[in-house]
């Protein structure tokens, strides 16, 4: 029964590790892909207003950038962004390293 409820316990904890690894890289794949969303819709914006899609993309580029360029400058926001990330990471660790603790008195 021991073996049993080990295993379980070990179990829940891959569990839980697949699922803070999955929200970390979901978090950190946002902040990247985000501003190439931006783009893509600025330049389909500017695709319905006429102008062809690759002069649109010529210039949304610039317009994210100037974008990410006001969101670097305001003070803290960037830094902000990354302890939540880091955050989620040390809470995941800390979710998963209680699991051995529960696997330690179970055995």
């Amino acid at each position: 029964m021991k073996n049993l409820n080990l295993a379980l316990v070990r179990l829940f904890q891959f569990v839980v590790f697949v699922l803070f690894t999955f929200i970390v890289l979901v978090y950190f794949c946002t902040l990247i892909l985000l501003p190439l969303d931006v783009v893509v819709l600025v330049s389909k914006l500017l695709g319905s207003l006429g102008i062809g899609t690759l002069f649109g993309a010529i210039i949304a580029v610039p317009v994210v950038a100037y974008l990410g360029k006001i969101v670097y400058n305001t003070p803290g926001l960037v830094s902000m962004l990354i302890e939540n990330g880091m955050d989620l990471v040390s809470m995941g660790k800390q979710r998963v390293d209680a699991f051995n603790k529960i696997a330690e008195s179970v055995k």
